[in-house]
């Protein structure tokens, strides 16, 4: 049976009020205390490389098709805001940028409490790879980045590039589906890995779905 696809949110509808947005995709969907939230990768003026924004339905709101709104800059309502600056990260995933946002609310056992985070895939050099995937972390006031990406390829399989990450937090472990790969050498595949905190790799990546069996692409292109 098949399911029913609803249209939530549509860039070729325009940003208006916002008048800098180029183009909006790759959308993590989540609800966060009492709004539901839109994480999204997207390209604007003045930029230099691929950013990540938000988008939410207003509060208290149930969730729906149509309300979502791209959250603008406190000083210029005009102007979308990025979700974090590059202070800490910059040297892994600004030049390249950062594309395909998973959000996860998760367990950290080294701080002994529950975190929010939203994994992404960050370029170093370019903005077609090779990629690695850490995330931003909510401090209670704002996403921050971090210094050093947490997850890279350490396996041959892996071809020197990670990306497009889906994550989730189950049964204590950090649970993240990943591409493997480049796209210029025609070779995609998908990996699997578990995290105790979501930083450093308890289980070794296992190859999850070999070439050629229909590997459909979660967001974006790879290098």
């Amino acid at each position: 049976m098949l399911g029913k696809e609803t249209k939530i949110f549509d860039p070729a509808d325009g940003f208006a009020p916002l008048t800098d947005v180029l183009v909006l995709t790759d959308s993590s969907v989540v609800k966060r205390g009492n709004r539901w939230w839109m994480y999204l990768a997207g390209r604007a003026m003045n930029r230099e490389s691929i950013e990540l924004f938000s988008a939410s339905l207003p509060e208290a709101a149930p969730f729906a098709a149509a309300g979502w709104t791209p959250t603008a800059r406190g000083d210029d309502g005009t102007k979308i805001a990025d979700l974090s600056g590059h202070q800490n990260s910059k040297a892994w995933d600004l030049k390249g940028g950062r594309h395909c946002p998973s959000y996860v609310h998760g367990w950290d056992p080294q701080r002994k409490a529950w975190v929010e985070r939203i994994y992404y895939a960050g370029g170093a050099s370019d903005v077609w790879g090779p990629y690695t995937i850490g995330y931003l972390e909510w401090d209670g006031d704002k996403w921050v980045d971090q210094p050093a990406p947490a997850f890279t390829a350490n396996e041959d399989w892996e071809r020197g590039s990670v990306y497009e990450p889906n994550l989730i937090y189950h049964d204590g472990k950090w649970k993240m589906w990943y591409v493997a790969g480049s796209n210029q050498e025609d070779y995609i595949v998908h990996g699997y890995s578990e995290s105790p905190d979501g930083r450093t790799v308890e289980q070794a990546p296992d190859l999850f779905r070999p070439r050629g069996e229909g590997l459909r692409l979660l967001c974006g292109r790879g290098e």
